[in-house]
């Protein structure tokens, strides 16, 4: 039987195809391969369960009155709500802008060869990471009964100018300093790992140069390191945000916790009016965490082998030109 098979031409399956044999040495094209998709019946399951869950969540958080949406629309847009947004992004922006600046210094004094600068830099981040930022605000609140009137000038000579802190108004000011002292301990780390992350090799090429210690930081270092630095500080930008609500303990109340929390002992109903606050929350939230996409996306050029797509579409187009060129450029030279 087997001799009838081979007699009549067929191949036979048994025997291994000849170096000259076969679809690509014939020039035939290979049958597509048809490949099926590899099915996932548990994360299915999952997704249901979880839509299923969170559809009863919505209907039941919809329909439970003690959530008082009415009131939640009320007040979503009142005045004093807005108000507090305005003061919670200046209490945000002034704060980290000034954490940001302290920060610099006390990374640049934490790895500054003077063994001063660097104990007085490590004392700092160690009673400011140590200590609670809410028992810090307190002491803030607490400062015009701990240091009644400030004099400024020559000790025991000359007095330039005389603060009375007791009359002095400056719950937002303190609120600002607090929060901002807090957070250059934590940026002061942040920029460390940042400038240590870049090579030696640089280091010593700007030594090489001729430039000083400050000068390689500040015109070497620095610049490289920012593709690590930024990642966490837009971390520490939304964290601060949230921070803010604890500046009540200066006191300050007029940021958005503190007007929901006025008006909800007014009202007497607090859970629509924490909704209201925690839904400005999130648009702010939101929108500083699009920019960081941004600006991460920005510094981390070139330090990625992976291509975007609309990189990957250009290099496509210009391989197609390419190609597009070569294939006229030999039918020119055929007809030549």
């Amino acid at each position: 039987m087997a001799d009838l098979v081979k007699g009549s031409g067929a191949p036979d399956p048994t025997e291994p195809e000849s170096p000259g044999t076969g679809p690509l040495a014939t020039g035939a094209e290979p049958d597509p391969i048809k490949a099926v998709p590899l099915r996932h019946p548990g994360q299915w399951a999952a997704a249901t369960v979880i839509i299923v869950l969170a559809a009863l969540f919505v209907y039941g958080a919809a329909t439970n009155d003690a959530y008082a949406w009415g009131t939640y629309g009320d007040y979503l847009f009142d005045t004093r709500i807005l108000k507090g947004v305005g003061y919670t992004l200046a209490l945000t922006v002034l704060s980290m802008v000034i954490a940001i600046v302290f920060g610099v210094v006390l990374a640049v004094m934490r790895l500054s060869p003077n063994r001063v600068l660097r104990s007085t830099s490590w004392v700092y981040l160690w009673i400011f990471r140590g200590t609670p930022v809410y028992v810090q605000l307190v002491f803030w609140g607490l400062f015009p009964s701990i240091y009644k009137q400030i004099d400024l000038g020559i000790p025991f000579t000359v007095q330039f100018a005389h603060f009375d802190i007791q009359d002095l108004n400056a719950a937002f000011t303190f609120a600002i300093i607090g929060l901002a002292l807090n957070e250059s301990a934590y940026m002061a780390e942040i920029v460390r790992a940042g400038v240590q992350s870049v090579g030696e090799g640089q280091t010593e090429a700007s030594v090489a140069l001729g430039m000083s210690w400050s000068q390689t930081m500040r015109r070497t270092v620095l610049p490289q390191a920012m593709r690590v630095i930024i990642p966490p500080t837009g971390n520490e930008l939304i964290s601060m945000l949230k921070t803010t609500s604890l500046v009540t303990a200066v006191p300050f109340s007029l940021e958005v916790y503190g007007a929901q929390k006025d008006i909800a002992g007014v009202i007497f109903e607090p859970i629509p009016l924490l909704l209201v606050a925690s839904t400005w929350y999130l648009v702010v939230t939101s929108i500083l965490m699009v920019g960081q996409f941004y600006l991460e996306r920005y510094y981390a050029k070139g330090a990625s082998r992976q291509l975007t797509a609309r990189q990957l579409k250009a290099l496509a187009d210009a391989q197609s030109e390419a190609a597009k060129a070569e294939t006229a450029a030999g039918s020119e030279g055929g007809a030549g």
